[in-house]
């Protein structure tokens, strides 16, 4: 029986089918410096009357050998283009390059013989078992019959699938099948593994196993992870992360180090009298502090936003306003999208002039 074909098919023919006979596992020659790193990255298409569209804009990215690297940012915003072309999956439209010490798009067998791709979408046949997923993908990728079966054994084990080999996977929870479509995805021993959304469709505790397994293989086997994500907690896991809007990249950094940027923190007011509280509040705020107004209550952009809470209550009060709540919260990295983007990262879009999500 031959696996289901899905949204991701001609992605996956092109990666499977120019594999080499057996996958290159020697790793005695030197490393590169960094696992991946591109230069004026570009990814147009034909849009409607004859524009161009332009889903990738220019993107300059260096991810070193080892780390666990995210993009993040909302639907739409690039993210699939770009791994689509550092998999040599898509002929990037101007720029270059270079993935596990392979030019990007000249060399493409070498890039696709060290990278391990996990897609957005599932790929797995519902009707064979966990074994046998794998053990087609292994053929696939031309390894002989007892390599393959080793591997097998070996990857099932590392996502701690091995009681459930004989299992259809139409049986399998989804958190199962996700740590499936990762093994899969490590068979052939990738030097770098793209995981696109990893945990799309989870609950809390599958994405915490997933995310527990992905740490456990870049301790273990020093593999570099490139994750795709729109969840907040996931870039968190990231040492560093790329925010990512529109095709352009916005800002780079560690986690903290974004957050430690912005500076301000977020002081949230709800009083008896909103309208009349934002006069108050301006007046009484540091000069250059931001006052926004919501449903929430009155937000207030201050550093060291607990010891300003006092003098506000204070001004308040002093004006027969009652104050019914108040607190003070660090930036967080939704904080750190909305300073260099202008928006939510939950305010998703489409792709400029496409209606489709990249």
């Amino acid at each position: 029986m031959q696996p289901h074909a899905g949204d991701d098919a001609p992605a996956r023919a092109l990666l499977l089918t120019d594999a080499p006979e057996a996958p290159d596992t020697d790793r005695s020659a030197p490393e590169p410096a960094y696992a991946i790193s591109a230069r004026g990255l570009v990814k147009s298409y034909p849009g409607p009357d004859g524009t161009t569209v332009q889903a990738v804009r220019g993107l300059d990215l260096d991810v070193r050998q080892g780390e666990t690297f995210a993009f993040l940012g909302p639907n739409g915003a690039g993210k699939s283009t770009t791994i689509a072309m550092l998999c040599a999956l898509a002929r990037p439209t101007a720029g270059r390059a270079l993935v596990a010490g392979a030019e990007v798009p000249g060399q493409p067998d070498h890039v696709r013989r060290h990278v391990g791709m996990l897609f957005q979408h599932s790929a797995l046949d519902p009707d064979l078992t966990a074994e046998q997923n794998l053990y087609i993908h292994t053929r696939l990728y031309g390894m002989g019959r007892r390599h393959a079966r080793r591997r097998v054994t070996e990857t099932l084990e590392a996502v701690a699938l091995a009681d459930r080999r004989r299992s259809p996977v139409r049986t399998l929870s989804g958190g199962m099948r996700r740590r499936l479509e990762l093994a899969r995805g490590l068979l052939h021993e990738p030097r770098i593994l793209f995981l696109d959304e990893p945990t799309t469709g989870l609950d809390p505790h599958a994405r915490a196993q997933v995310w527990d397994h992905l740490r456990a293989l870049r301790d273990r086997h020093g593999t570099t992870l490139f994750v795709t994500t729109h969840y907040l907690e996931e870039a968190e896991n990231c040492d560093r992360l790329a925010i990512i809007d529109g095709g352009r990249l916005v800002a780079e950094g560690a986690p903290h180090a974004l957050k430690a940027a912005i500076g301000d923190d977020r002081v949230l007011l709800r009083t008896g009298d909103d309208t009349a509280a934002q006069h108050v509040v301006r007046d009484a705020a540091p000069p250059g502090a931001v006052l926004t107004a919501d449903t929430d209550g009155l937000c207030l952009r201050v550093p060291d936003g607990s010891a300003w809470i006092p003098r506000l209550c204070a001004a308040l009060e002093a004006h027969g306003i009652p104050v019914r709540a108040a607190s003070a919260t660090p930036p967080t990295l939704d904080d750190v999208f909305f300073h260099h983007t202008g928006r939510s990262i939950n305010t998703a879009r489409p792709a400029p002039g496409t209606g489709r999500t990249a």
